[in-house]
């Protein structure tokens, strides 16, 4: 998918609210229909339309939508039509794929890869070969056949993913105006269009369909009888993964994708660069729900000779859900059987992350050990609108006096005051991450369909169908994190693992990944979009005193 990007997202949310209206035909006409509305007419439905007046209105249109996806996808055409379209060995996805206004999947349409056109990042890729000017050959007739077919077939995918994009923002535009009529019928049109089954932009235009069903099934209870928590909850026990499938589908991701462990890999260096010449490192782990991160720390830790790693690593694992406590404890109790050389010792607290939580005596601090807080991909939970709650946290911690903090998220912005701009965030954001899913995965694969369900199709969901406390998938970009920390007093510490983040880039076989370093934080992208980003803090004396 092509990464590049009209809308900068530096600038307000305003802004982007304007441009979808600018840019979204069905948003011009329900401005337009509002005067229709208040005569008593009914709105008619959007339908996208090749009128020579609909085409003329809409390049610009064209041209946004066309630098915000580029359609590129694979289809296996020694495939069946049936084989191209969905797995059929999709017994375990349940109801993912029953959510639907519409219940008729018969006349689904395919949309076909394209190479990826501009990239603003290259992922460790060198372009310094010469170039060789060759003669090129005449092509034959047979093969100047083939390419107007074939440039025929590329023209009318491409409407259709146009026309797919158009319709998805039109019925966010809509919800975002709470229009639930034109909302259910632009809905309507959408089902036919995506599938969990397809390409990466059919497969992201579904959770997202899932999650405006979702906003929308609240507008309607609200309407009718103001119970719009009522019907989200019902809706969301229908789709919402088992705690079991959770748990395997991130380890899932951790092993076919470099976003988890990218964040381990940065933390665990940082780590190890604070524990050296300490002899006892202790280890806050906030919202601990796996020991994925650890085995690879102990073991790094042992490795250290000179100077000698620490005798004793105490880690404290903060959960929140109290079902996972005791296979936690025996996980940690297998970590614990692998190591040599170094004694490791474990605790799980069972409490809420609030402020009142980070004291040395519910902790069990000690005196003389080196503290280390951890949070990979949790501390977005605490945003909240104001900011006020995250706030309070970073201060607290700021109070027991960590030798290192590490904060590892995603690198986005879901968490815009107004709807629409968050829409459109989240829907350049997790496209990228469903196109490098399709680059790492076959399309019939069980795995990806089901790190799509479980996990980004959660997230999705959350971020576009809920606000307020239940609004959780608070992402941030960088920079703020940048701001939100040095105003709690910490200051950034440069992450040194660039070779060893390119090593382990190397490992996943594909060259759309891109790393660079920015102001001490290391960002992971694809093609240019970055997904995640990694960094390290210590206490500011400066600004504490």
């Amino acid at each position: 998918m092509n990464s590049d990007w009209l809308l900068s997202f530096d600038q307000s949310y305003n802004y982007q609210d304007f441009a979808i209206r600018q840019f979204c035909a069905a948003a011009r006409m329900i401005d337009q229909q509002q005067q229709h509305a208040q005569n008593g007419d009914f709105p008619q439905l959007y339908t996208y339309t090749n009128t020579p007046e609909h085409l003329a209105s809409s390049r610009e249109e064209q041209e946004f939508v066309d630098s915000f996806f580029n359609i590129d996808c694979y289809v296996d055409d020694n495939l069946p039509l049936d084989q191209q379209h969905m797995n059929n060995d999709n017994e375990e996805l349940g109801d993912f794929t029953s959510m639907k206004l519409n219940d008729s999947y018969e006349d689904l349409s395919m949309l076909t890869d394209e190479e990826p056109r501009d990239t603003v990042l290259e992922a460790c890729s060198s372009s310094d070969d010469p170039i060789v000017a060759e003669r090129p050959e005449m092509p034959s007739e047979e093969d100047e056949d083939k390419e107007e077919k074939a440039t025929i077939r590329h023209d009318h995918e491409v409407d259709q993913g146009l026309q797919l994009v158009h319709l998805l923002l039109a019925c966010a535009e809509a919800v975002g105006c709470r229009d639930t009529r034109l909302s259910d019928s632009l809905l309507a049109q959408i089902w036919p269009a995506v599938t969990p089954f397809g390409d990466s932009l059919q497969r992201v235009c579904y959770c997202f369909a899932l999650g405006l069903q979702s906003r929308l099934m609240s507008l309607h209870h609200r309407n009718y009888n103001n119970n719009a928590a009522g019907a989200t909850l019902i809706l969301d026990q229908q789709l919402a993964a088992s705690r079991a499938e959770k748990l395997e589908t991130y380890h899932w991701l951790h092993q076919t994708t470099p976003y988890v462990s990218f964040g381990f890999m940065a933390a665990n260096d940082a780590i190890c660069h604070a524990a050296r010449g300490k002899e006892c490192l202790h280890i806050i782990d906030l919202g601990m729900i796996h020991v994925l991160q650890w085995p690879s720390l102990i073991r790094t830790l042992t490795a250290q000779a000179d100077p000698p790693p620490p005798r004793l690593v105490r880690i404290t694992g903060i959960l929140e859900d109290p079902q996972d406590l005791l296979e936690l404890k025996s996980l940690m109790e297998e970590v614990a059987a692998t190591c040599s050389g170094i004694r490791l010792e474990f605790q799980l607290i069972k409490e809420p992350i609030t402020a009142s939580l980070f004291t040395r005596e519910k902790l069990h601090v000690r005196e003389g050990e080196a503290l280390i807080v951890n949070s990979v991909i949790q501390l977005h939970k605490y945003v909240k609108e104001s900011r006020g709650s995250l706030k309070t946290i970073l201060q607290a911690i700021k109070k027991l006096g960590p030798t290192l903090l590490t904060v590892v998220e995603q690198d986005a912005n879901h968490n815009g005051p107004f709807f629409l701009g968050r829409f459109l965030e989240s829907l350049h954001y997790y496209s990228a991450i469903f196109d490098s899913l399709e680059a790492s995965l076959p399309r019939n694969s069980v795995t990806r369909t089901m790190i799509e369900k479980c996990h980004y199709a959660e997230e999705i969901r959350n971020i576009v169908a809920y606000e307020g406390s239940d609004r959780i998938k608070r992402h941030e970009r960088a920079n703020q994190w940048r701001r939100q920390l040095g105003r709690a007093g910490f200051q950034v510490v440069g992450l040194k693992c660039m070779s060893q983040a390119r090593m382990m880039l190397s490992v996943y076989g594909s060259d759309g990944y891109s790393l660079a370093s920015d102001k001490g934080c290391l960002l992971l992208g694809w093609k240019g979009r970055s997904i995640m980003f990694a960094s390290a803090w210590e206490v500011n004396n400066v600004a504490s005193s």
